[in-house]
């Protein structure tokens, strides 16, 4: 079962159907439509409903990258579900997807890295199917960060949405994900957690962010790994199609794109603009979006940089199907 590399061979989404505007957040935090969309860029974001459960919008997703790679579940070996709302510790999400999609006899892993975890579990979808030890792999991040997101919290809860992304990794006469470059700070664990552990009181623990702290990290962080994901694949910023950045804040996005240097040709997600933070969910959200525009072309060359909780941070380049 050697190879000599791997690829993305499809994409799929899922959008939670109901669209919350700021103006219905504006009054549960004492904010104002401008503040938000100065803060953050965001004008609106998806909230799942009854139904619309992590592993219910992982598996829409996955069924539509399947249909789009032209991949029978049958053929999947292994279901990788990247995911930080995920709130079964046990069993696994990852497996039920398996089951859903029709995938029964696949392996299948949860993995928390929270914005990082689609660009992680790429990464092990990658060394995987290189090593031989799988042909295809469903890689997907779902996220209900309204689960774990205090409604009234003015620092966090308009930057938040709900939504899933997939993506089918297989074979590759000619590599098409870039090697990794990833890594984290641990010391620094505490500027984004929720404020105690499930358990620990009565109430249920909510997500907190160090918002300004946060922004000074991750402006830093995402132009340094994203040029040291361009050198491991060997190219320069020049040749990128895309730039495809976790959906954190337009701000940050804007910022790393001034950072890095992007010509005008790269094309530039801004998914977040409609979307909000996604977290795991957010990169393979914002490249389907990319493609089904037809903002950007197959064989595009596209950056894909995570970064988050943990704090966690990964970049890779791939090549678009």
């Amino acid at each position: 079962m050697t190879t000599p590399g791997s690829a993305i061979l499809g994409v799929g989404a899922y959008r939670p159907a109901r669209v919350v505007g700021n103006e219905e957040i504006c009054g549960r935090i004492d904010s104002s439509d401008e503040w938000i969309r100065r803060r953050s860029g965001i004008v609106s974001r998806r909230i799942a409903g009854a139904g619309e459960t992590v592993l219910a919008m992982a598996a829409e997703a996955s069924r539509k990258a399947l249909a789009q790679a032209g991949t029978d579940p049958q053929g999947v070996d292994m279901v990788l579900l990247a995911s930080m709302s995920f709130t079964e510790q046990s069993p696994p999400g990852a497996p039920r997807i398996a089951e859903l999609i029709g995938a029964n006899a696949a392996a299948g892993l949860d993995v928390n890295a929270a914005c990082s975890g689609f660009c992680y579990a790429l990464a092990l979808a990658d060394g995987m199917v290189c090593a031989g030890q799988a042909r295809r792999i469903v890689v997907v991040g779902s996220e209900r960060m309204s689960d774990i997101v205090d409604p009234t919290d003015r620092g966090s809860a308009f930057l938040f949405g709900d939504g899933a992304g997939a993506v089918v990794v297989g074979r590759a006469d000619t590599p098409g994900i870039g090697p990794v470059s990833w890594g984290s700070v641990g010391g620094q664990h505490a500027l984004i957690s929720h404020d105690h552990a499930w358990g620990e009181k009565p109430e249920r623990p909510y997500l907190r962010l160090a918002g300004p702290e946060v922004f000074r990290w991750a402006t830093t962080i995402v132009p340094e790994v994203s040029r040291r994901a361009l050198d491991a694949a060997g190219i320069d910023v020049g040749a990128l199609g895309a730039f495809i950045p976790h959906q954190a804040n337009l701000r940050i996005v804007e910022a790393a794109a001034r950072s890095l240097g992007l010509p005008p040709t790269t094309v530039v997600a801004r998914d977040v603009v409609h979307s909000g933070n996604t977290s795991a969910a957010s990169i393979p959200l914002a490249m389907e979006d990319l493609m089904s525009r037809g903002a950007v072309a197959r064989g595009d060359r596209a950056l894909l940089v995570g970064f988050g909780a943990g704090l966690t941070y990964a970049a890779q380049v791939v090549i678009l199907p």
